[in-house]
C-alpha cells in the first residue's frame, strides 16, 4: 500500500525526459486528464481553479480598460469564411465541420448519421470568431457614434490539431477573445498595443513569467491581420512559447463583410478592427517555466490555494489540540482575507505523504504545527520554490505569510528572467546561428530583413521560426544575418511549441 501511494507521487526527472516530465506533472498534480476523445482533455478541478483565477483577474483588467463581455455562436456558416480568403486559408486544415443535424438507429441498433438530415449549408465549429462577429457588427455599426465597440468573450474553440499535448496544443481549448471596432487606424493601433500591455502586465505580475514583447514576422502573423503583436517566453528546455497575441486587423474584416459607418463629414468609411486573446495554454506555460522535479510550482498570486496547513500529531489527544489550533488560525486567516488557506485533515495519511502531495500540486507555502510547536507558540513555514523551512512565532503568521508569498513571487520571476538572459544569444551570421541553435537551444537575436521565403528556408534548415521583432528597437544598423543587407530590424529566432 505504501509503495502504491509513493507511485502516485512519482514523476520523471526533467533532464531525463522533458516531455514525459511535463505529462507526469499534468497527471500527478491532477490538472487534467485524457477524455477518450482525441486531443480533448478533461480539466480537473485543480487545473480549472487556476483558469478561473486567471479569468477573474484578466476580466477585471479588461473591464478597467472599457471592455464588456458578450457571447457569439459556436457554429459559423462556411460562407462567412469564404468572404476572407487569407483568414480561412490560415485555419482551413484545422476546421471541424458539421454537415448533418441528426442521428438515427439502424435495425441492428447501430447509431449512424441520418443521410436525409444534411444541412443546407455546412457549419464550422468556431476556430476563432472574427467572421461571425463582423457579420454581426454590420448590423450594429451605422454611424461614427456607434464606435468604438469594445467587446470580449470567454468561450471554447476547436482546432483539429494533428499533434496534441495537454494545455499546450489541444483540439478543444478555452480562451478569451477580444474584438473591437474603431473609426481610425490610429485608434485601433492604440487598442492593439494597450491590450498587449495588459497581457504583459498580467503574465509578469501574476504568473511571474518574464516575456519578450514584439511584432510577429510576416510568416507568423495571424491570418488576415495587418500585423500581430505578441509576448513570448522561454520554457526550461529553452524553447519559445507564444503566451498571448494582439492583432491589428486593419479593415480586412470590415471590407469582407461590407461594414461601413457614416463619418462626421458625411462619407462612408470602413472601421478598423483588432482582436486579441489568451488560452488555457497559459497553464501549460506555468508548468514549463516554473516547475521542478518535485512537481508543479504555482506562483502565489495566481494560486487558488496559497497556503496548506498540515497538522502533525501521533496521539488522539495531540490530534484534537493541534486541529483546534489550526481551526483558530483558519478563522483568523479568513477574517483577514490576506491569503487563501486550507487544513489537510485527511485521515490515514502520514505527514510525509501529505508534504510530498502538496509539493507536487505546487502550493506556494506549507504551514506545519505539532504538539511541541503548540507549547512553544511556534510554527513551521516551508516555501515551495526553495524548500526553505522557517520557524516563526504563531502570533506573527498573519504578517509573515503575506510577505513570504510576495517574496516567492519575486524569486520565481527573477529565476525565470535570469534563465532567459543566460540562454539568449546574439548572432551575426547564418552559419553561426545554425551551429548555435543545433548545439545550444535558446533565443537567438539577429539583424534580419529577409523575405517570407527566407523565413521558410530558415525553418526548413533549423526548425526555428521568427518569434518576434522586439519592440523598442535601437536605431543601430547591422547586417542581416541571412542576406547580408543593411537593416535596423532585429528578430528573435527560436524553436518553439
Amino acid at each position: 500500500m505504501a509503495n502504491e501511494k509513493a507511485d502516485l507521487l512519482k514523476i520523471t526527472k526533467r533532464d531525463e525526459d522533458y516531455s514525459r516530465w511535463y505529462l507526469d506533472i499534468v497527471d500527478r498534480a491532477k490538472l487534467a486528464e485524457e477524455s477518450g476523445i482525441r486531443g480533448c482533455m478533461v480539466i480537473r478541478p485543480e487545473g480549472f481553479a487556476i483558469w478561473e483565477k486567471m479569468q477573474q483577474v484578466l476580466d477585471g483588467m479588461f473591464k478597467a480598460t472599457g471592455h464588456t463581455n458578450a457571447y457569439f455562436p459556436l457554429f459559423i456558416p462556411v460562407s462567412y469564411f469564404s468572404k476572407e480568403a487569407k483568414h480561412v486559408s490560415g485555419f482551413a486544415k484545422e476546421c471541424a465541420v458539421v454537415t448533418h443535424h441528426r442521428l438515427q438507429a439502424t435495425d441492428s441498433g447501430e447509431i449512424v448519421v441520418d443521410p436525409e438530415a444534411e444541412l443546407a449549408e455546412p457549419l464550422v465549429v468556431r476556430p476563432t470568431s472574427e467572421t461571425i462577429i463582423w457579420s454581426t457588427y454590420r448590423k450594429w455599426i451605422q454611424s461614427y457614434r456607434d464606435l468604438p465597440i469594445l467587446l470580449n468573450q470567454w468561450v471554447n474553440v476547436c482546432r483539429w490539431e494533428l499533434r496534441t499535448r495537454p494545455f499546450l496544443r489541444t483540439t478543444e481549448f478555452l480562451w478569451q477573445e477580444g474584438h473591437t471596432a474603431h473609426a481610425t487606424f490610429e485608434e485601433a493601433e492604440i487598442e492593439a498595443k494597450q491590450m498587449l500591455e495588459v497581457y504583459k502586465t498580467f503574465v509578469e505580475d501574476y504568473l511571474a513569467i518574464p516575456v519578450f514583447a514584439g511584432k510577429k514576422t510576416e510568416n507568423e502573423k495571424f491570418p488576415g491581420a495587418e500585423y500581430t503583436y505578441t509576448i513570448e517566453t522561454m520554457t526550461q528546455d529553452k524553447r519559445a512559447i507564444q503566451v498571448a497575441t494582439s492583432h491589428h486587423l486593419g479593415t480586412t474584416f470590415s471590407q469582407a463583410f461590407d461594414v461601413k459607418y457614416l463619418s462626421p463629414e458625411g462619407t462612408l468609411e470602413y472601421p478598423f478592427a483588432t482582436s486579441w486573446g489568451i488560452t488555457t495554454r497559459l497553464i501549460g506555460t506555468l508548468i514549463m517555466v516554473h516547475s521542478d522535479d518535485q512537481g508543479f510550482v504555482c506562483p502565489p498570486r495566481i494560486a487558488p490555494l496559497q497556503v496548506i496547513g498540515v497538522p502533525i500529531f501521533r496521539k488522539d489527544a495531540e490530534k484534537d489540540q493541534v486541529l483546534a489550533r489550526f481551526q483558530e488560525l483558519q478563522t483568523e486567516f479568513q477574517t483577514s482575507g490576506s491569503f487563501s488557506f486550507k487544513i489537510d485533515a485527511r485521515e490515514n495519511l502520514s505527514p510525509g505523504f501529505k508534504f510530498n502531495d502538496w509539493e507536487l500540486k505546487g502550493i506556494p507555502l506549507r504551514l506545519e504545527i505539532g504538539p511541541r510547536d503548540l507549547k512553544q507558540g511556534k510554527a513551521v513555514l516551508v516555501r515551495r520554490d526553495t524548500g526553505e523551512k522557517l520557524i516563526v512565532e504563531q502570533s506573527e503568521l498573519l504578517t509573515k505569510i503575506p510577505s513570504l508569498l510576495e517574496e516567492i513571487h519575486r524569486n520565481l520571476f527573477a529565476k525565470a528572467q535570469e534563465f532567459q538572459h543566460q540562454n539568449t544569444y546574439t548572432v551575426s551570421n547564418y552559419e553561426e546561428f545554425k551551429e548555435g541553435i543545433e548545439n545550444q537551444a535558446g533565443f537567438y537575436l539577429a539583424y534580419f530583413d529577409g523575405t517570407p521565403e527566407d523565413e521558410d528556408k530558415i525553418k526548413e534548415d533549423t526548425k526555428a521560426t521568427g518569434r518576434c521583432i522586439p519592440l523598442n528597437q535601437t536605431d543601430e544598423e547591422g547586417e542581416c544575418f541571412y542576406t547580408g543587407r543593411k537593416t535596423k530590424r532585429q528578430v528573435i529566432f527560436a524553436r518553439a511549441y
